[in-house]
């Protein structure tokens, strides 16, 4: 039988992903619908885990995420991690005032939603304007705003950083 309640709690934690990106969103994303298209999606309450599989397409305001299979996992009736793996998974936000968006892929993106750390593993890459960052392995810290990359962030590859010009920022 289905019930809403546990689709709505599914939903806040798929919520609390891009409510918590990698830079401040706009201000309005946080007010806007979640818009989520999967293939197919098993929810277990049992299990405290929600798992959406297939061209998994989440859209909230100017932030975007795809992946092939998204999952969410409980604690009660609170999120505690959400989990996107993809070939790759990717994801883009506007983040307010004039800036570029920022965007991220890996092949596999995990979010803690109590440390409020993103973590993109394998073949890492952000990006935002004309700086960018490659890894292994990249960790954002959102409430310290804080970026580690490398064997900073327990990863085994070199970081790869472009840093564009000033001259070239205005163009």
């Amino acid at each position: 039988m289905y019930r809403a309640k546990p689709l709505a709690a599914t939903l806040l934690g798929l919520a609390l992903l891009v409510w918590h990106p990698v830079v401040p969103a706009l201000s309005g994303d946080a007010r806007q619908p979640i818009e989520l298209e999967a293939d197919s999606v098993d929810i277990d309450e049992g299990k405290g885990v929600s798992v959406y599989q297939g061209h998994v397409s989440l859209r909230q305001g100017s932030i975007r995420l795809e992946a092939d299979t998204v999952t969410v996992t409980f604690q009660g009736r609170r999120p505690q991690q959400v989990v996107a793996v993809g070939r790759p998974v990717r994801f883009q936000q506007q983040p307010d005032g004039d800036k570029e968006p920022v965007k991220g892929s890996a092949r596999r993106a995990e979010y803690l939603v109590d440390s409020e750390e993103l973590v993109l593993i394998g073949d890492a890459h952000l990006k935002q304007g004309r700086d960018s960052f490659n890894s292994d392995r990249i960790v954002y810290d959102r409430v310290q705003a804080k970026i580690k990359a490398g064997a900073a962030a327990q990863g085994k590859e070199r970081v790869k950083i472009t840093i564009g010009s000033q001259r070239d920022a205005g163009k």
